[in-house]
């Protein structure tokens, strides 16, 4: 199993080091090669905005379980996680900012996958995935393996959800660099559920 951890965050890295070169890919195309921008409606913007909320939960969730576990196994994930998709975040935010979009969508989330008519997410839950603002409190209140095992079943739900937008942006987006983006998160968070899964076993639990 350790083996396998160090693969998965080696393709982990490989991914973060692969964002700086898309990040200046689309810089690189905006209005010198006479690319137009995506519009406030488009799916390259949603996803932008979308994703970015949904990441920082993630990387919010990664934080509260390092400060209640000693495993270094799940603080070594904790932490790849959390840099990975804070990096991610940062991209996602900064495309918007390079196309002169709003951070903040004026309609609901996941319109741009054509489910802006799903009923509106409860406790803090606002796309597929999300945990519940009472799942992070609790989150908050375990220790050691107890929160092991919810930190991973938490974050399994959270990267299927994260899989399911990501695949959505693969379909839908047109700007080359995002649908590249959004196919390396579809790569790296299933070989991390399969990680955690695994680690979840290790524990006598299951997703």
């Amino acid at each position: 199993m350790r083996r396998r951890s160090r693969w998965v965050v080696g393709a982990v890295a490989a991914v973060a080091v692969a964002a700086g070169g898309i990040t200046v890919a689309v810089a690189s195309s905006d209005g010198s090669s006479g690319t137009s921008s995506p519009t406030t409606e488009s799916a390259d913007a949603g996803f932008a905005r979308d994703m970015a909320t949904h990441h920082q939960q993630a990387v919010e969730m990664s934080y509260i379980v390092r400060d209640r576990t000693k495993d270094e196994e799940i603080r070594r994930l904790a932490y790849d996680i959390a840099q990975t998709q804070a990096n991610q975040r940062g991209m996602l935010l900064g495309w918007l900012d390079l196309w002169e979009l709003p951070k903040v969508p004026e309609k609901g989330p996941m319109e741009w996958m054509g489910m802006g008519d799903m009923p509106p997410g409860e406790d803090g839950a606002l796309m597929p995935g999300m945990a519940t603002n009472t799942e992070l409190k609790k989150l908050g209140e375990l220790n050691g393996r107890a929160a092991e095992v919810r930190y991973l079943q938490l974050m399994i739900k959270h990267h299927k959800g994260g899989v399911h937008m990501a695949e959505g942006c693969v379909d839908r987006c047109e700007v080359g660099a995002e649908v590249r983006l959004a196919r390396g998160m579809v790569e790296s968070q299933e070989s991390e559920i399969k990680l955690m899964t695994d680690l979840l076993r290790a524990r006598g639990a299951k997703p």
